[in-house]
């Protein structure tokens, strides 16, 4: 499954931002105020947290292979290395020669 752009910031803002944000809140309010279950919500949001966070680094990751994939096409490659020839052909003829 590909994210958009857009879902992709949104949910990086929710995991990077809201999550810690209501977490840091939840925990300093129920400790003032003795809220239920305090410990319990706030590693709870944290796990939520930290499991959007690692989905997120994965698509991140695949992103970027694919991108660059798709950069080192053959005919780059032959203009990095300097080479008129085939790649393919020049594959053979070393091959030919071990």
């Amino acid at each position: 499954m590909k994210l958009s752009n857009k879902t992709y910031d949104v949910l990086k803002w929710i995991a990077l931002t809201a999550l810690p944000a209501c977490e840091a809140l939840w925990l300093t309010l129920g400790g003032i105020w003795n809220f239920p279950h305090v410990t319990e919500i706030g590693a709870t949001i944290a796990a939520i947290d930290v499991f959007l966070g690692a989905l997120l680094g994965i698509s991140n990751v695949k992103y970027k292979d694919e991108g660059m994939t798709q950069m080192f096409n053959e005919d780059l490659l032959k203009d990095m290395l300097g080479f008129d020839e085939d790649l393919h052909e020049l594959g053979e003829k070393e091959s030919e020669v071990q």
